[in-house]
């Protein structure tokens, strides 16, 4: 923890040098007229120049910052709303989601699998950093920040004492040397001690990141840089420690979750995962006159009309997984052993992926062509990839296989007011990606009814594509494979329709996959023949009545196979709470209690040494679910400062022990837990 505040110390005091040093570039480029170098008209009296501090009060400037994320490998930016929204702030850090969609083994930041379908990925960069989708930021998940003074948000969440609770201290800062250039940093530390034995998380990331966003020249760049370590005890030993307590401890009716033997007691998980993403690109265009009031007699202004748009992204990436151990298992837990063979306690598998693409490509922009109105981009990509594995007959000699890709596709969006539609796909021309590709594309049909907006979205997308690398391939000294796997075939058509005032949201879809790629029964990859069909319903539907609000979400789906692709049929998140303002209507007060709830099935199994979900073997076999989980919270915004205090589970004891999201992984024990976060302008 000490070189976690070191180290923020240190980018904090870089960050104020800059931006002193902003302030004194900007301090000497004051021009004769009184103009800045960026055409900022500056008041006379606080040119330093010409500043006296005796009668000039200087007064700091109303804070302004937009963020964005880049949704896409051609840089295209999506902006979102700056991050000081209140509103189910006390779930922000639930390693199960904010309305629970997840299952993960009780310990925060720990390992978890959506049960709603279609939240699920592609596991990027490996599939053993996708379960960490909690902590682990994609580059299409940054958020970049542009502001007219330097903006810095701390928080910190907190729950139980020193040895079994958690902790999680986020720090972001971002500073702009002018209106077009921005860089900043960002800081995640997260510890979960655990409340069962030996299943304790530590996870650290730094980023910085930079922006220069101009009329003719734009980039954005990440180094992102993860070290996580995960302690796997393997669940408990018996499910009757949670569910039937009185016939494993001597009467009584509960056993202390520290008490409780588990599987495993010494085997980690490592992963080491850093990136570099830049996406930049070079505008060619014309210039014209803001048109101007009649009676208006200042100097016409002009604008950048952008015209032609020549791309590049670069993406290197390097991903480190380690599994060790020295626990002495019991015989039938590892199915095989392939090196190593008299020592079956001592595991330490490894393997590497570093991976390198370059996209490049070409934008007609708006109003080009009568054809293309809102635009049109041509790319390719080229990607190169290298991976590292146990040699099959050693643990210490390695081998090393290389994937080469190539892909060509098109971006196509349009739209007016009422119609917008967009379209994006690729197709493999070389290497591994011969035969692959992706097209996708929406439609949104925004219409006015009555006093309200009427929003009608239909999305759709078609895929064939490889089965991510490491179902392919895997050596380690327990699991061995190298799979010649066909391509998966996938379509998927959702609809939605929302109506804003009646705080309606109805979504549908259903999905289609030829040979769904799985980890079955043996842990190991396999693929279904034949078609697998999901169908599923979501409604998310909000009432008010004076200051009581009650948020509903509802998802019904359904597979075709529930031997190979199990999901409950029901999910449900129900939030009941009072809103209102005191002190002067300054403090922003929420009082209420949420619950999530999911029907029983035969949710995956997790096995640590794949860090992975798989299906349940047929001995053993046990269903989760069928039990809810009730959370009682206050939530409090004022002004500038967020803060939440939460007791998780408070239900615990009142209904039928059952509380397990993943199986024989209990949920953590009833536990009080507070968060604070506070945004910094200056």
């Amino acid at each position: 923890m000490r070189r976690i505040l070191l180290l923020y110390i240190i980018f904090s005091v870089i960050g104020l040098t800059t931006v002193h040093a902003q302030f004194d570039n900007g301090r000497q480029r004051v021009d004769e007229n009184g103009y800045d170098q960026y055409g900022n008209q500056v008041d006379p009296a606080m040119i330093p120049d010409r500043l006296d501090s005796a009668n000039v009060e200087v007064q700091g400037l109303p804070p302004k910052l937009y963020m964005w994320r880049i949704n896409n490998q051609l840089g295209n930016r999506t902006i979102i709303p700056a991050d000081t929204a209140y509103h189910h702030f006390q779930n922000s850090n639930l390693t199960e989601g904010l309305t629970g969609h997840y299952n993960y083994l009780a310990n925060m930041g720990s390992p978890r699998m959506s049960r709603i379908f279609f939240d699920r990925r592609y596991p990027e960069p490996t599939i053993f950093m996708e379960p960490f989708s909690s902590f682990f930021v994609r580059p299409t998940e940054f958020n970049f920040t542009n502001s007219n003074v330097p903006y810095t948000n701390l928080t910190y969440h907190k729950a139980g004492n020193k040895v079994n609770g958690e902790e999680r201290f986020k720090s972001y800062f971002s500073v702009n040397v002018n209106k077009k250039l921005a860089f900043g940093f960002n800081i995640d530390y997260l510890y979960g001690r655990g409340y069962y034995n030996n299943q304790n998380t530590a996870y650290f990331n730094a980023a910085v990141f930079g922006s220069y966003i101009g009329d003719r020249y734009q980039v954005q760049g990440i180094y992102s840089n993860n070290y996580l370590k995960t302690n796997e005890n393997g669940g408990i030993t018996d499910d009757r420690y949670i569910t039937a307590p009185e016939e494993m401890a001597e009467g009584r009716r509960e056993y202390e979750s520290t008490n409780i033997p588990t599987v495993l007691s010494e085997t980690t998980n490592r992963n080491h995962d850093f990136y570099v993403f830049l996406t930049q690109r070079y505008n060619l265009g014309f210039k014209r006159d803001i048109p101007q009031a009649e009676n208006d007699t200042t100097p016409a202004k002009q604008e950048f009309v952008p015209v032609t748009s020549f791309i590049h992204t670069i993406q290197v990436e390097r991903a480190r997984h380690g599994f060790n151990s020295y626990d002495e298992v019991a015989d039938g837990y590892y199915q095989n052993t392939y090196f190593d063979k008299d020592n079956k306690a001592f595991v330490r598998d490894s393997t590497t992926y570093v991976g390198i693409k370059n996209t490049i490509g070409i934008a007609l922009l708006e109003g080009f062509n009568k054809y293309a109105k809102a635009g049109l981009t041509a790319f390719a990509s080229y990607k190169i990839s290298k991976y590292t594995l146990m040699n099959k007959e050693r643990r210490t000699i390695t081998r090393k296989l290389h994937e080469n890709e190539i892909f060509v596709g098109g971006d196509y969006p349009t739209g007016r007011d009422i119609l917008h539609y967009h379209a994006i796909g690729e197709v493999g021309l070389a290497g591994k990606a011969i035969g692959q590709f992706n097209v996708k594309g929406d439609i949104d049909l925004n219409f006015p009814l009555w006093k309200d907006t009427v929003s009608l979205i239909a999305r759709g997308e078609v895929s064939n594509q490889l089965a991510p690398f490491y179902m392919r391939h895997y050596h380690s000294k327990h699991f061995m494979w190298d799979n010649d796997m066909d391509k998966e075939f996938r379509t998927r058509i959702e609809g939605e329709l929302s109506i804003a005032r009646w705080k309606t949201r109805l979504r549908a879809g259903v999905e289609n996959i030829k040979n769904y790629t799985y980890f079955n029964q043996q842990a190991t990859p396999e693929q279904k023949s034949g078609s697998l069909q999901v169908l599923s319903a979501s409604l998310n539907q909000d009432f008010k009545l004076g200051i009581f609000h009650l948020d509903n979400e509802v998802t019904w789906q359904k597979s075709s196979d529930q031997t190979v692709l199990p999901l409950p049929d029901l999910s449900l998140y129900h939030n009941f709470y009072m809103q209102f303002k005191l002190a002067k209507k300054v403090l922003s007060v929420q009082l209420g209690a949420d619950v999530r709830y999911f029907t029983k099935y035969n949710a995956p199994a997790y096995m640590p040494a794949i860090q992975n979900f798989y299906l349940q073997p047929e001995e053993g076999k046990v269903e989760i679910g069928g039990y809810p989980i009730v959370n009682v919270y206050a939530n409090l915004h004022l002004k500038r400062t967020r803060f939440y205090v939460m007791m998780y589970h408070v239900n615990q004891g009142i209904s039928r022990p059952d509380y397990f999201l993943s199986p024989h992984y209990p949920i953590n024990p009833r536990v009080l837990k507070f968060g604070l976060s506070w945004n910094f302008y200056d």
